[in-house]
């Protein structure tokens, strides 16, 4: 069977991280992804080092396969006539440009609308397209702190830290394709397209969750607390005897068969540990003495006796244990990809699995400019008006690596 989204078209205009991330996660299930970039230039991540692999930016490596990449002056008048005829057959353009810039050049929404009223429209922007920040530049960064992400994250006793990733961009990306997805579904039973709006900063708003709901109820903002849960103990890290270790017991069962387990009786039998709001009310007597005891036991000691039990508890892996963990291999999580320049090329593989219409892997990350011709020629350009195009600049000339 084919993968869910064969047949879709999307122009890809977004570069960096929001953006691809989303248009991989629909190339991964068919869609036909058209990245357009700079002659010469390409996109921005392409140049994000270190690391490389081969000479290849490892950032650009990991956001962007199952695309195919054209090199178009969007300025030039006879780039923009190009960019109209793929706007004529596509289902869904896709951008990340500071508000109103697209505009400027001609492709903004009611421009684009014209000419195909069918076509899916995705804006991702830093602030969104309303509002007194909406011309604001805005990065993953920018909006971890702007958004509040940073307030909570990392210990009460040292500053603000930002997230190991960048989780605004990337969950942002998630967002984005969920608009899409729905705003396709909505043109099935309307036949019209619509314009979506995606911003960095509501994606991170909306990730605030309870968090946001706690600081309406209570009117206190919740503060830095390192690993550990404002109601739940305990669900945090602890040291052990040769490692760190994850305890998250989740429920007063769960406590139960941790204390039984680990032969805390004497904890289990206190009345100011005995629920779970006992335990987040004496959190600052429990949680010493649970890290005092599980100091002299080992990881794997700890974790063979509460998964006999069902106690969810775990190591905290560095990326080299995780991602050649067997559970990790068991779910596919990492793709060999054959590339023309990177050897024995791994990403992170497809995160949702589909049981009629899976994912697929059908193209490595494009070389700059590695199908202009092909999609030119699919456009109806014959060989001379290609070659005429490129004597002009206004597309790139591709050559293939001598590797």
């Amino acid at each position: 069977m084919k993968e869910a989204l064969n047949g879709i078209k999307v122009l890809d205009l977004s570069r960096i991280l929001a953006g691809p991330y989303c248009s991989m996660l629909l190339g991964d299930m068919g869609a036909d992804i058209i990245k357009v970039e700079q002659p010469g230039k390409g996109d921005e991540s392409r140049y994000f080092t270190p690391p490389t692999w081969n000479g290849e930016s490892c950032y650009f490596l990991a956001t962007n396969r199952n695309k195919r990449s054209i090199t178009i002056d969007l300025k030039s008048p006879e780039g923009k006539e190009i960019i109209y005829k793929l706007v004529e057959e596509a289902d869904v353009l896709l951008e990340n440009f500071r508000t109103g810039a697209l505009d400027q050049l001609g492709f903004g929404y009611d421009e684009i609308k014209r000419i195909n009223p069918r076509l899916v429209y995705c804006s991702i922007s830093g602030f969104g397209r309303t509002g007194p920040e909406k011309s604001k530049a805005g990065y993953d960064l920018l909006l971890q702190g702007f958004g509040g992400l940073m307030s909570i994250t990392g210990d009460a006793d040292r500053p603000p830290a930002k997230a190991g990733m960048a989780i605004v961009d990337l969950t942002t990306g998630m967002f984005a394709a969920y608009g899409i997805l729905t705003a396709l579904f909505a043109r099935g039973q309307t036949d019209k397209g619509q314009f979506i709006d995606v911003s960095l900063l509501d994606g991170q708003i909306s990730l605030l969750n309870h968090m946001a709901t706690g600081f309406f109820a209570t009117g206190k903002p919740a503060g830095r607390m390192g690993s550990s849960h404002p109601s739940i103990v305990p669900y945090q890290s602890f040291k052990t005897k040769d490692q760190d270790i994850i305890l998250a017991v989740g429920n007063d069962g769960q406590w139960t068969k941790c204390c039984d387990s680990l032969g805390w009786t004497d904890l289990y039998n206190n009345h100011k540990y005995k629920t779970n709001n006992d335990r987040v009310a004496n959190r600052n007597d429990l949680i010493p003495i649970i890290s005092e005891r599980l100091s002299k036991l080992t990881n794997q000691e700890i974790i063979k006796k509460l998964d006999a039990v069902g106690v969810p508890c775990g190591p905290i892996h560095t990326l080299d244990q995780v991602l050649e963990h067997p559970q990790v291999k068991a779910r596919e999580m990492v793709l060999d990809v054959e590339h023309p320049i990177v050897n024995n090329l791994k990403i992170p593989g497809f995160p949702v699995k589909l049981s009629d219409t899976p994912a697929t892997l059908t193209r490595y990350p494009p070389l700059l400019g590695e199908h202009t011709e092909e999609v030119m020629a699919e456009l109806g350009y014959t060989s001379d008006e290609i070659k005429g195009l490129k004597e002009r600049l206004v597309i790139g000339d591709f050559s293939k690596p001598s590797i």
